[in-house]
């Protein structure tokens, strides 16, 4: 292995917008993440639309699914 080549190995600290933060080792010391395994719906089971900007309604309204876009409308209201 060549010498002074490779990059620094650091204990990192992971913070993901839903508030989880956790520890790891990567070449930055700070890491800011938006989906984290506490939240990403592969790992906890539920599915969550997360609307950018109206694309999902803009989505439903171009193909015709009205019951899915009064569905995310009552969500949002409770």
């Amino acid at each position: 292995m060549k010498k002074d080549i490779h990059p620094k190995w650091l204990e990192t600290s992971v913070s993901c917008v839903c508030g989880e933060n956790f520890k790891t080792f990567s070449t930055k010391s700070v890491l800011k993440v938006e989906i984290c395994s506490k939240c990403h719906p592969f790992f906890t089971g539920k599915q969550k639309i997360i609307d950018t900007e109206g694309r999902v309604e803009k989505f439903f309204q171009r193909y015709g699914m009205k019951d899915e876009l009064e569905k995310i409308a009552q969500e949002r209201a409770n």
